[in-house]
């Protein structure tokens, strides 16, 4: 039996565990308090040595080549608090601290709530900092995150708002904000941005360069975000209004006011803007401190050698675009489709123009892609089963449902959709191949309805095009370069041809190291299959046949190679606002954009004439160092197959095929030869909705073809040709009743081999002679063939009976002689004798 312990005693138990706490609580009160006490505020002295010798460094992908050092050059001007604007000072703290003035350097509730989502997060992602301890933070500790270094942030904070003024602190702070590159500090931003002193500046430029820190490469005002930092310097002036610093027509004012900003400086920089693009990744991976202060090593993909070439190119050719074209930019990128490393990125003509924008990186802006979208179209077309060789009629057509279906009347709606082709021709009945090949736009529209947009879009995604709104935003404009894309998206997406349909996310990191030697992360590829292989070796058969294209394009166009296999596809959107070519081999792909950075439109040229000789002049350097691969080859099961409709094996006259013996002119029977063998068809011509369901074109003939919405529009075109071209139709009674009479195995000739005999040797350097007498003919024998097992001999034409030939000095041993005669209706016979040819003595 046990006893429960008496109440006094279990009084005195809870009364010393109670003293013991208090005690150890006061005495680690008492600690912390000697602590902080004796904690002396650091010197803020040596703050820009630190970030030199701590910056970040980004290497090509040799790991020797240094594009740029974040702390070169570092620019850092220091002012007194008098010298910086009020407006940015109230800018600033509306921004990022809007209790700055009533707190004594910490906000205890943002604290702990931040301690609160950190703790609930897992990690230490929320902030929770006033401007004081982000001077703290920035200026006199290390980067770690621990809860003993914002313990002592926290104190040095509260030490340093005892020690000097809100509007000194609040110096110090503008005086070490990172606006960009090596610009550091509100007198340099203000000088480098606007051309004045921070003393000077508009409310708008304030509010700009209270927008910044944050993050100033993403919401640069020379990088591809600047809508975002409108968003930030308008969420920067609805707090200044709760705060009272701006009343509403200085808001409103300062919101429409159109400030402009001064080109970027040049400054030490190799390939500027892939070095920004990578350094994006970075702080948003790693954030902005760790970038500008954590000793990073990146070795990134950049072939500097490839870059220099295309920086060269570029720059001969540029000139020439903006004088003959009224182009003055242009962009360029190069992947390694294997991996989906970016090799090359040029975002403008040259980085440091001034008069161009030409730190805006092209390569990320939307554009619209024109025809250089086709491809995606087909490619999806031919996962749904019509093939290269089905055939649309390339006619003037209406597409629009709410509009007469005659192309010869004038629209009565500004909706109606009567596009046209870039040469203004109509080319009637014509493949996909060559409807894709030569860039043809009406063939291509129907495409995009058959293979239709949801899943045109979808495969664009699937590819790694992620700027593509929803299906109802576009319609049938979208194989035309309705939507918008990027350079490097639709790049990248290209290389999902090449690569036979995998897929590899673009990347510009080979491996980045911490400070201390650790590796942080490392390139690992992940391949991934979006489209069935033999559909991308499709693709690149069509994009690479030069002879398709040739219509359009000419025999010796910039997108032909002598020698080698590469696949291209231009460009042009219907305004004349951007040309593309993106084009590639097994091994490498190069996309190449012409333009103006503020959409105003070109000569109407195609991008044939002006961007195509600038990429083939690029891509012609890089071929030096590739290997010359060749495409692996489509496979098709259409071509010949009866089963498969005749429209999708490019038969366009009707629906109905018959076979027939040339010979006899009568139905073709088991016995007749392939070479008089003929697929003809029963005139009866329609649009290919009359004979498909787009939605299943492997599927039975549509038994009501009119319920399709498109039907009357495309037929309606059909019909005006048919007439103008003189075709009738024909009905079954065309086809022949009777089958070939003139082919079987009794109507077969029948020969002997005479010489030389079953199993005789021929001694090595001897000739062999072959004769031969027929023994049976239905018809006249025409020609006799000879072969060595199944090499090539030669012919002679009956009545001559005997051929010699001299074997090859390496063939010897048992062989077989083969002769095959032909009859006058191409019946055969074929008759065999073995022989042992002479051993090598």
């Amino acid at each position: 039996m046990t006893h429960k312990p008496t109440n006094k005693r279990y009084q005195r138990f809870v009364f010393r565990l109670a003293y013991l706490c208090a005690s150890a609580t006061i005495l680690g009160a008492g600690l912390f308090i000697l602590w902080a006490a004796n904690l002396k505020i650091p010197d803020f002295a040596s703050l820009e040595e630190r970030k030199i010798s701590q910056s970040t460094k980004i290497y090509d992908r040799t790991g020797e080549i240094l594009l740029y050092n974040l702390g070169e050059n570092l620019r850092r001007t220091v002012l007194p608090a008098n010298d910086i604007s009020r407006l940015i000072k109230n800018a600033t703290v509306a921004i990022e601290d809007w209790n700055f003035y009533n707190h004594r350097g910490i906000r205890p509730t943002s604290i702990i709530r931040a301690f609160i989502a950190n703790v609930l997060n897992g990690e230490s992602s929320q902030g929770g900092s006033t401007i004081t301890q982000q001077v703290v933070k920035n200026t006199l500790l290390t980067k770690e995150k621990s809860v003993a270094r914002k313990l002592k942030e926290a104190v040095l904070a509260l030490k340093l708002d005892k020690a000097i003024s809100k509007d000194e602190i609040l110096a110090m702070y503008l005086n070490e904000s990172p606006y960009g590159g090596n610009v550091y500090g509100v007198e340099e931003a203000s000088q480098a941005f606007f051309g004045k002193p921070a003393s000077e500046v508009s409310l708008a430029e304030a509010v700009y360069l209270a927008a910044l820190p944050k993050a100033p490469t993403y919401y640069s005002p020379y990088g591809n975000h600047v809508d975002k930092l409108e968003e930030r310097k308008n969420l920067v002036l609805e707090k200044m209004l709760e705060l009272g610093f701006v009343n509403k027509d200085e808001m409103l004012g300062a919101k429409n006011e159109r400030v402009q900003f001064l080109p970027a400086d040049n400054f030490t920089i190799k390939a500027p803007h892939f070095v920004f693009y990578v350094r994006s990744y970075l702080e948003e991976k790693y954030g902005k401190e760790m970038v500008d202060s954590g000793g990073l090593k990146v070795i990134s993909t950049l072939d500097w050698e490839m870059q220099k070439k295309t920086e060269e190119v570029v720059k001969e050719f540029a000139p020439i675009n903006e004088a003959n074209f009224k182009a003055k930019n242009a962009g360029v990128i190069a992947l390694d489709p294997s991996t989906g490393k970016i090799l090359v990125m040029l975002g403008s003509r040259d980085y440091f123009e001034k008069d161009n924008q030409g730190n805006f990186n092209v390569t990320l802006a939307k554009r619209q892609p024109g025809s250089a979208f086709k491809p995606f179209v087909y490619a999806t077309a031919f996962k749904r089963g019509y093939t290269p060789d089905t055939v649309l009629f390339d006619l003037p057509t209406q597409f629009q449902s709410t509009c007469d279906p005659d192309p010869e009347i004038a629209p009565t709606s500004e909706n109606c959709y009567l596009p046209v082709n870039y040469d203004g021709l109509y080319r009637g009945p014509i493949t996909l191949r060559n409807a894709l090949a030569q860039s043809v736009n009406i063939p291509s529209i129907k495409t995009l309805y058959l293979a239709g947009i949801r899943e045109s879009i979808a495969t664009a995604r699937d590819f790694g095009i992620s700027t593509l709104s929803s299906a109802d935003q576009y319609g049938l404009t979208l194989v035309l370069g309705g939507g918008e894309v990027t350079l490097l998206e639709l790049t990248g997406a290209y290389a999902v041809f090449a690569k036979d349909g995998v897929f590899n996310k673009t990347t510009a990191i080979e491996k980045v190291w911490g400070a201390d030697g650790t590796v942080l992360e490392e390139y690992r590829q992940e391949p991934r299959r979006v489209l069935d292989e033999n559909v991308a070796r499709t693709i690149n058969d069509i994009l690479s046949d030069n002879t398709a294209r040739t219509p359009s394009f000419g025999a010796n166009s910039p997108l032909y190679f002598p020698g080698w296999e590469v696949a291209a596809k231009t460009g042009t959107t219907n305004d004349y606002r951007d040309m593309w070519v993106v084009g590639y081999t097994p091994g490498l792909v190069l996309g190449a954009w012409v333009g103006n950075n503020d959409n105003s439109s070109m000569e109407k040229r195609v991008a044939g004439f002006v961007v195509a000789p600038m990429w083939h002049k690029i891509l012609s350097s890089y071929l030096e160092k590739l290997p010359n691969n060749s495409f692996g080859h489509p496979s098709y099961n259409h071509m010949g197959n009866v089963e498969i409709k005749p429209v999708l094996r490019g038969i366009w006259q009707g629906g109905s095929t018959y076979l027939v013996d040339t010979v006899s002119l009568k139905l073709a029977s088991p016995y007749t030869p392939r070479e008089t063998l003929e697929e003809r068809v029963v005139t009866d011509i329609h649009s290919i909705l009359h004979w498909v369901d787009k939605s299943n074109p492997l599927g039975q003939v549509p038994n009501n073809p009119q319920s399709d919405p498109q039907y009357i529009f495309w037929e309606t075109a059909v019909a005006k040709w048919v007439q103008k071209n003189g075709f009738f139709r024909q009905s079954t009674s065309s086809i022949p009743l009777n089958y070939d009479d003139v082919h079987g195995p009794t109507l077969s000739p029948v020969i002997d081999i005479k010489t030389p005999r079953e199993g005789a040797k021929i001694p090595k350097g001897e000739r062999v002679s072959i004769s031969f007498i027929v023994v049976k003919q239905s018809f006249p024998i025409s020609q006799v063939e000879f072969y060595l097992e199944d090499k090539y001999l030669g012919r002679v034409t009956y009545p001559e009976n005997s051929f010699t030939f001299l074997p090859e000095t390496n063939t010897v041993g048992p062989q077989t002689v083969r002769v095959i005669a032909y009859d006058t209706k191409r019946n055969s016979a074929e008759t065999t004798v073995s022989v042992v040819l002479g051993e090598s003595q």
